[in-house]
């Protein structure tokens, strides 16, 4: 009775906190994507992703560190004491968002695999001179006509063409479209999106679209150097959304060409708008500050860890009421 007290309440508390910071998230989310546009894509697209892990993060974190220490250390073994309604069911809710999550994040996994093993089976690797654009990624030629251009993977990313992208792009065109999908490779996208699956929560879908867009321009800005290769990825991003029409992506994948129109349109006028101030490298700051941050947290709790744990057990207590 005492294991299954304890996981009820554990579960509770997780679910308390992950659906109150979602609903944060939710209400100011869009306010900080509007501040985060202002700057880099790469560094609106980290904030959007980091908004999205707030929730999870911190609900399994306190979790972790707080409700569970101090239910085994200050709840009485003996005491045989009944449960109310309301922890039995956010008990139930939080497994319910931990496993609902799992399945997710197996299925997209499993999904993926396949995708790749099929495609895999009639792939050939490219040639040096379509491929030698300074890094060490797979890049792979297969005949089906979909995806044109895409990257795929977890552990071992590749990047995946097809004969027709290959025939309709130049050869600059072609370079600067495969540096994009490396910067996906680079910045584990696919690992973010496999994430994703596994925190999922309802209407967040919105943030998770947003973060997709933004990433999609993190890498256009990663794979550009000057005005012309914007221009060679504005024409590469043209020509592949005509060459097939627009479907819903592998599980998984970051290809070149996947959105609505609408944000195609936006990428091209964005690369063909390209300036040398997009490219200047954003201002850095000592992790010197967020070193001393870190200290701080970690002192003030372990001066405070044994009350911290107290009160934490009281809320546990009040909620088991």
């Amino acid at each position: 009775m005492f294991a299954v007290r304890g996981i009820a309440v554990w579960f509770s508390i997780f679910a308390v906190l992950y659906i109150a910071l979602s609903v944060a998230v939710l209400s100011v989310w869009r306010r900080l994507w509007l501040y985060g546009q202002q700057g880099s894509a790469r560094r609106c697209a980290d904030l959007l992703f980091a908004l999205r892990m707030v929730p999870f993060v911190f609900a399994i974190g306190i979790t972790l560190v707080l409700a569970v220490p101090s239910f085994l250390l200050l709840e009485p073994r003996t005491v045989n004491e009944s449960m109310g309604v309301m922890p039995v069911a956010l008990g139930l809710c939080g497994m319910a968002v931990m496993l609902a999550g799992m399945w997710k994040a197996a299925v997209a996994l499993v999904r993926a695999s396949r995708t790749i093993a099929q495609w895999s089976s009639a792939a050939s690797v490219v040639g040096s001179s379509a491929a030698d654009f300074g890094d060490s990624t797979a890049v792979l030629r297969i005949s089906a006509a979909a995806p044109p251009l895409t990257a795929a993977g977890i552990l071992r990313p590749s990047v995946w063409l097809s004969v027709a992208a290959e025939f309709v792009l130049t050869e600059r065109e072609l370079r600067t479209a495969l540096r994009h999908e490396v910067v996906h490779v680079r910045r584990c996208d696919n690992l973010r999106k496999l994430i994703l699956r596994f925190v999922a929560f309802p209407a967040m879908a919105e943030l998770e679209s947003a973060w997709r867009e933004a990433s999609e321009m993190a890498a256009d800005d990663a794979a550009v150097s000057s005005a012309s290769e914007a221009l060679d990825l504005a024409a590469a991003v043209i020509k592949l959304s005509r060459l097939a029409p627009l479907e819903l992506p592998a599980e998984l994948t970051t290809a070149l060409v996947h959105s609505p129109a609408e944000s195609v349109n936006a990428r091209v006028e964005r690369l063909i708008a390209w300036t040398e101030r997009r490219q200047t490298p954003a201002k850095k700051y000592s992790s010197v500050y967020t070193l001393c941050a870190a200290v701080a947290v970690l002192a003030t709790m372990a001066v405070t860890y044994g009350q911290l744990l107290v009160r934490v057990h009281a809320a546990t207590e009040w909620l088991v009421r």
